[in-house]
């Protein structure tokens, strides 16, 4: 899109392959498959049900990041998602998605990241509460700077740290694997099983698996879109499900299922039975890594959406303004930066991050959904790549999501209730936008 006059508003086309594929596996690779597989092993207690939920998470996000890569491809716009479901289904969803991410999803999982980083860094420093506050919110500032200063910037501490967690996730199951720790014992928990508690473990591994949409916020700015987002997304996602997997597979061979259910840190536990005392500290140096590099992504890609509304005229016009020298979205950066600064001072991250799984698969099925929709809308647009063994894996992805939305709604209301609210609020916020945009003067 241009301003008035010609002068061209977009980004420029600064990341590469490997930045975008930095970017998937970065953020997906957080602090969850260090700390999530007990809440898998209490609902799933048996190898092959644990085994098969992280398969299974895998499969299915690699389902939805096949479809992101036909729109991606067709439409490689700043603001990815958003823009795919406003060609799709109109204005009104779009704006709804972008205010759920900006509100919530976004800056709450950046929030909790921040304070989760504090608690690890506590291993190594004695922090009162307000040190650990002030910890995250200089995370945050520092990681904006850096983003907000150029997209290389953003893009190099990305590829810094997806490395270094890589390579420290890679070293924790070497370690497993090799060292002569076996588990012994039982092996299934006691009492959880069933299709209900399945439903709970799979939220679990999607909440770990999350992260992999993110990388079509900057479909704007990477070069060569119609092939590098398609490699990015293939190549990132097919990493992190083989990682994840072996990382289970790993904690089942030093760990019996009761006792990976019973512990709140298995990575932590699983490198003191096979690497020593060194195992703790170098846990927690990979966390600490593996978050750097989560927010990172978050920061960079984030910001973009508040940028492309901005843009159509659905946010106000500041934040969808480049910086005139370091040609990002430097106001949106600073203005998603004091959102998240204000959740961790005021703790209510936590409540937003939890309630904001929901409502962000409601956003992912219906952008993947938007494949089947565009094709219909728009027969004849150019489509680089179509996306492979449609339409089973769009209807597979589609069906397991609306099946997770479901259970997640009768087996936990209460944070359901809440998450169609915060949707509900974009639309009513939508209303007013538009109300008070047409008022003359």
């Amino acid at each position: 899109m241009a301003a008035p006059g010609g002068t061209a508003r977009d980004l420029p086309r600064r990341l590469g392959m490997l930045d975008a594929t930095a970017i998937v596996v970065g953020i997906v690779i957080g602090s969850g498959i260090f700390v999530l597989p007990n809440v898998i092993a209490r609902n799933v207690p048996s190898y092959a049900g644990i085994v098969a939920a992280w398969v299974i998470g895998g499969v299915l996000s690699f389902c939805g990041a096949l479809a992101y890569a036909e729109l991606g491809a067709m439409l490689p716009a700043t603001g990815g998602q958003y823009v795919y479901l406003r060609e799709a289904y109109g204005p009104l969803c779009a704006f709804v998605c972008g205010w759920t991410f900006m509100l919530a999803v976004l800056s709450g999982g950046s929030a909790w990241l921040a304070v989760t980083f504090s608690i690890y860094a506590g291993y190594f420093v004695r922090l009162t509460p307000a040190g650990a506050k002030t910890i995250a919110v200089a995370l945050i500032a520092a990681l904006s700077a850096v983003n907000y200063v150029g997209v290389k910037q953003g893009a190099g501490v990305q590829r810094t740290f997806t490395c270094l967690k890589v390579a420290a996730l890679v070293i924790l199951i070497g370690a497993a694997f090799f060292s002569g720790h076996s588990a012994t014992g039982g092996e299934s928990a006691p009492g959880r099983a069933g299709f209900a508690h399945f439903g709970v473990a799979m939220a679990a591994c999607l909440m770990a698996y999350n992260g992999w949409s993110y990388v079509s916020f900057v479909a704007g700015e990477v070069r060569d879109p119609e092939r590098n987002l398609l490699r990015s997304l293939v190549i990132g996602m097919a990493v992190v499900a083989v990682l994840y997997v072996a990382a289970n597979l790993a904690y089942l061979k030093v760990m019996t299922i009761p006792e990976i259910a019973a512990t709140e840190r298995v990575g932590a536990d699983v490198a003191t039975r096979t690497m020593g005392s060194i195992g703790g500290t170098f846990v927690s140096l990979a966390v600490l890594l593996s978050i750097i590099g989560a927010i990172n992504g978050c920061i960079l890609t984030g910001a973009r959406i508040p940028f492309a509304q901005a843009r159509d005229g659905l946010f106000f016009a500041r934040l969808g303004e480049a910086h005139p020298r370091f040609q990002t979205p430097g106001f949106a950066i600073v203005c998603g930066g004091i959102w998240t600064a204000i959740l961790v001072v005021s703790g209510s991250y936590e409540t937003l991050y939890s309630y904001s799984i929901l409502a962000a698969w409601i956003f992912y099925t219906m952008s993947v959904a938007a494949v089947m929709v565009l094709r219909r809308k728009l027969p004849d647009a150019a489509r680089p790549y179509r996306m492979w063994a449609y339409p089973w894996t769009l209807w597979l992805f589609v069906a397991v999501s609306v099946w997770f939305m479901a259970d997640a709604v009768v087996t936990e209301p209460r944070p359901s209730a809440m998450a169609l609210t915060i949707v509900a609020t974009g639309a009513l916020a939508y209303w007013m936008w538009r109300r008070v945009s047409a008022t003359p003067g």
